[in-house]
């Protein structure tokens, strides 16, 4: 509880809005936002997906980056937000094509992220959930084969 009177009602704001910057910010990422990730995570946050397990700034940006060389037209569209305090999660859908081999056309991985924001409002913890087996795995053409036949054995 707050000691003076608006204090929960302020904090809640400062938390709102830090939210609605960064899905602003993952929504419309580029190239360019890679080198002002500082703008919004703190300089030693937390960042762990499927593929990465990282802290500070420098391996954040490298995760974000490696994202623009090895993909075409990555974007983020969320879905969903939901805020509790200084946490949120957002529902989000990643679209984007492979630069190389195939499946030709746009890809599509379903998941969300967890994120924990500081008293500027700026990340300290981002954790991203999906399924690399079924969202990404299976849609290559060798292991996506061996994918979908485990799937089926798995499932008796």
């Amino acid at each position: 509880m707050s000691d003076h009177p608006g204090g929960a009602e302020h904090g809640r704001a400062r938390h709102d809005a830090a939210l609605a910057r960064a899905t602003a910010f993952f929504e419309a990422i580029s190239p360019q936002d890679v080198d002002r990730l500082d703008a919004i995570y703190a300089h030693d946050a937390y960042f762990k997906d499927p593929f990465n397990e990282v802290r500070g700034t420098a391996e954040i940006r490298r995760v974000f980056a490696h994202m623009f060389v090895a993909m075409d037209g990555p974007r983020f569209i969320v879905r969903e937000t939901v805020s509790d305090g200084e946490q949120a999660f957002l529902v989000w859908d990643f679209e984007f094509r492979f630069r190389r081999g195939s499946p030709r056309g746009v890809q599509c991985i379903r998941g969300c992220t967890q994120l924990r924001f500081d008293e500027q409002g700026l990340i300290t913890y981002h954790r991203d959930f999906w399924d690399a087996a079924e969202e990404l795995y299976e849609k290559l053409p060798l292991l996506g084969a061996l994918m979908r036949w485990l799937r089926r054995k798995a499932a008796g």
